[in-house]
């Protein structure tokens, strides 16, 4: 326990201590220099020293050639009237260039268009046609199935025209069947 206590106080005066040196390090700087500045003011007041003379030349240390230097700074806002005509034409002539390939690409997807709706109608033709030969087989079958329904009650009447003057002249039915029949027996044997 004892151990635990003095521990904690090892680390509350670490603490402290890295404390101050923070602030040192952020406030020092800047109470350097107030220090420094007051001393100087101090020291000028105190000694009656004259001013310094200096003779120093109007040009600056370093100095860019004549050539090399660029003055236009303050015309580089102004518009320049043969600068601004080129731009106007470039500008004009890349707009022009855009419409055209605009137009064209118009024109190319119209004709993929018209090609498309083109095929469409001649398959929709085809497809008529052969909806046209479709209906025309059917009514054709329906034409000849009709007939075929007369021509069975036509035939249908005859035979039974003929079975009726067939009875009214004396045949039988059963009769004729076994008159076949022995005909069939007396010519196989």
């Amino acid at each position: 326990m004892a151990m635990n206590q003095s521990g904690a106080v090892l680390l509350r005066v670490g603490l402290v201590v890295v404390a101050f040196c923070i602030a040192g390090y952020i406030l020092g700087p800047p109470l350097y220099w107030h220090f420094i500045e007051g001393l100087a003011a101090v020291k000028q007041s105190s000694s009656t020293c004259a001013p310094c003379l200096c003779d120093c030349s109007s040009q600056p240390i370093l100095s860019i050639p004549q050539g090399l230097s660029n003055t236009s700074f303050g015309d580089c806002a102004k518009p320049d009237p043969e600068v601004n005509g080129d731009t106007e034409k470039n500008f004009a002539d890349l707009l022009s260039e855009e419409l055209k390939l605009r137009e064209n690409a118009a024109l190319e997807s119209q004709q993929r268009a018209d090609m498309a709706l083109l095929e469409a109608k001649k398959i929709a033709s085809q497809y008529q046609k052969e909806a046209d030969k479709c209906n025309s087989g059917m009514e054709t079958c329906e034409e000849a199935r009709e007939k075929a329904e007369l021509t069975l009650v036509a035939q249908k009447k005859l035979t039974a025209l003929w079975e009726l003057r067939a009875r009214q002249k004396g045949w039988k039915e059963g009769v004729a069947k076994s008159h076949t029949q022995s005909q069939g027996k007396v010519q196989t044997a």
